[in-house]
């Protein structure tokens, strides 16, 4: 065993100290927000410093969150959008990946330009003039919050580095047994570059998990609305009674709010954590 100088013992100390500050600073406005949640209104707004603890056990907030006759609809609308459009997104993103990516692949450039020009005014002038005139008729459509955004470019410059460091003798080998691109895509390539998969699909869920602003453009109808524009409301709702009250009750029901919308992803990334600093740094050291 190497026994460590005094220079590496006092550089381990510091380090220790410096990660632990970095975690403070990184956990306590989550811990602070769990809190204020859970805090007495009229306490809450007359605290100043740090939150440790409830100021008192308060559940109205949550009650004044999960009451709201829209609040199940907008979760439902917001599961169908991040499950609908996770896999409608990662799909299209490894196909293009794919073509990006391998050598021999026939119209390689036409396919290229495509999925750039695609990417570029996705989301863009175009769409938005579109949809703003109803041209597409997609008013009160979910399709509305997936399609615009159906493919990012980062990511897909992720996946491709991710496709890329899969070996070319694993893709010949398949093609001598007769597979074709798409069984070479979804039975070899995929299954081999799990982690910058991972990424694309964490991404993603996130991206369309916190999607409001094109519900609050296109989408009038409060049955298709996703939860974080019926938090918003709710929020509105709570700000619009008496002043004092109001003013009081609306710091814990945003925190409140806060938990609701997060809460289920802070509970899948544990999941996808493993996979998360791999898939990242493949496609920034690569392509």
């Amino acid at each position: 065993m190497i026994k460590k100088s005094w220079q590496d013992k006092l550089f381990d100390f510091c380090n220790t100290i410096f990660m632990i500050l970095i975690m403070f600073i990184t956990a306590y406005p989550l811990w602070h927000v769990l809190m204020g949640s859970f805090s007495s209104p009229r306490l809450l707004s007359a605290h100043t410093g740090l939150l440790l603890k409830p100021l008192g056990f308060y559940w109205d907030s949550y009650i004044s969150v999960f009451t709201n006759p829209n609040i199940l609809s907008g979760y439902l609308n917001t599961l169908f959008v991040v499950v609908v459009g996770t896999l409608s997104s990662t799909l299209i993103t490894a196909i293009g990946a794919y073509c990006m990516s391998r050598k021999a692949y026939p119209f390689k450039r036409t396919i290229m330009f495509f999925f750039i020009f695609t990417m570029y005014f996705s989301g863009g002038i175009i769409p938005t003039y579109l949809l703003t005139n109803n041209y597409l008729h997609m008013g009160n459509n979910r399709a509305v919050l997936i399609i615009p955004v159906l493919i990012t470019t980062y990511n897909m410059i992720i996946l491709r580095s991710g496709f890329e460091a899969v070996p070319d003798s694993l893709e010949e080998s398949a093609r001598i047994d007769g597979a074709n691109h798409i069984r070479i895509l979804f039975q070899i390539i995929i299954p081999c570059a799990k982690a910058p998969m991972a990424v694309i699909v964490l991404y993603y869920a996130v991206s369309y998990w916190n999607e409001w602003f094109r519900a609050s453009l296109y989408i009038t109808d409060k049955s298709k609305l996703p939860l974080q524009v019926i938090l918003r409301e709710i929020l509105n709702t709570v700000a619009s009674g008496d002043a004092a009250e109001a003013i009081a009750l609306t710091e814990s029901v945003r925190y409140a709010s806060i938990i609701v919308a997060t809460l289920p992803v802070l509970c899948v990334y544990p999941f996808v954590q493993k996979y998360f600093v791999k898939g990242t740094m493949i496609g920034a050291v690569k392509g």
